[in-house]
């Protein structure tokens, strides 16, 4: 494969740097944290204004069809201007999936209002690897009845409702939940990433057979992990990029006995490492980003560990170096690159951390030694 981008995605790249840079300016990010919840609806409007939301879709569902690719691509402009947005958990974790497996009814239903802005749907797929879900349901005649609680839900405050895989049967099944459903509870926490999430606690929710998606809802949840892990890292990405490239104006501008810090053996070394590192989550995303755009499940399942490994372990050390590298400044809370350490820090362990992508890797290729000596 090419690890550079194509002329189309270059100019995904261009309009996403464009629409980011425009309205997720330092002033304003402070803003929606203290004032707005953590979601800027404005910017929000604008990049489903600019076609950005329906990209990585496929035609038939109102998309382009440029797919894992042309989404990492938005994820990782994003990343770079931790642009308090759902990007990842609407797109990954609830448009795709539904524009995969969903019924007719159900992609007319909700994937348009996703593509032009005007339904917020986030994915809720989290726990530990090998987990099927999070909740339990009943059948009532055709309609399912769901009980659990899920301690953590990214960007479900203001959501219409939550893409969400429960266990039924000792089957999985894949719905779609209604926020105002009766018996749903939606209560904030904080993060921190400081990002608006929620719990979510289902006493007894109705959730009609028209929203539950057809299929293997232990393939769907798999599928769509996949693309939710995938979409993380290249935010992760994002925000290594931006905070090793802050830290190297800032080390390069700040003079310490007569010379720029830059030009201590030290500090170029442990930034030479945060490159290094911020290149091996670039390239493991790619390829795996590639792998799947070409229809090569199978190896992508690997990997796609292997990227969010690099995104965890990888994410975590350049926040280190960069917060490290900045000084006693790299502590002020009210500084830009504490922002982007506590956006690291929460990505690395979205959906599984460092050890447990490791540990679901290494499930992988003991079943299929051939996927590793492959790769």
């Amino acid at each position: 494969m090419e690890f550079e981008l194509d002329d189309d995605l270059i100019a995904v790249e261009d309009l996403a740097s464009q629409v980011f840079g425009a309205l997720a300016t330092v002033e304003r990010v402070v803003e929606v944290e203290r004032t707005e919840g953590g979601f800027d609806a404005t910017l929000w409007k604008a990049l489903a204004d600019s076609g950005l939301l329906g990209l990585a879709l496929p035609e038939s569902a109102g998309g382009a069809d440029m797919g894992m690719l042309g989404l990492t691509t938005i994820l990782q402009q994003q990343g770079r201007r931790v642009a308090p947005v759902p990007v990842w958990s609407v797109v990954a974790g609830a448009a795709l999936p539904l524009a995969r497996f969903g019924t007719p009814e159900q992609v007319e239903r909700y994937v348009p209002g996703i593509v032009d802005g005007s339904i917020v749907l986030t994915g809720a797929f989290d726990g530990n690897p090998g987990e099927s879900a999070a909740l339990t349901a009943i059948r009532k005649g055709d309609d399912l009845v769901i009980s659990g609680e899920i301690p953590s839900v990214p960007w479900a405050p203001g959501a219409a409702g939550v893409v969400v895989p429960v266990l039924c049967d000792e089957s999985v099944a894949v719905v779609v939940a209604s926020a105002d459903a009766p018996g749903l509870t939606v209560t904030p926490v904080s993060v921190t990433g400081q990002t608006a999430d929620a719990a979510l606690r289902f006493d007894d929710v109705v959730v009609a057979a028209a929203d539950v998606l057809p299929g293997d809802g232990t393939q769907i949840t798999e599928w769509t992990r996949r693309r939710i892990r995938l979409a993380i890292a290249a935010l992760q990405l994002g925000v290594c990029e931006e905070s090793l490239r802050m830290t190297a104006a800032y080390t390069s501008e700040r003079m310490q006995f007569g010379r720029p810090l830059s030009t201590n053996q030290a500090v170029a070394v442990r930034a030479a490492d945060a490159y290094i590192d911020t290149e091996a989550i670039r390239l493991t995303m790619r390829r795996a980003a590639w792998l799947i755009d070409t229809g090569r499940e199978e190896e992508a399942d690997a990997a796609v560990l292997v990227a969010k490994w690099w995104a965890a372990r990888g994410g975590i050390r350049v926040g280190l170096t960069a917060q490290h590298l900045h000084g006693g400044i790299g502590a002020d809370i009210d500084y830009p690159i504490h922002r982007y350490f506590l956006w690291g820090r929460q990505l690395a362990f979205t959906l599984g951390g460092a050890d447990a992508s490791a540990a679901a890797l290494g499930d992988i290729l003991d079943r299929a030694p051939s996927i590793g000596a492959a790769g």
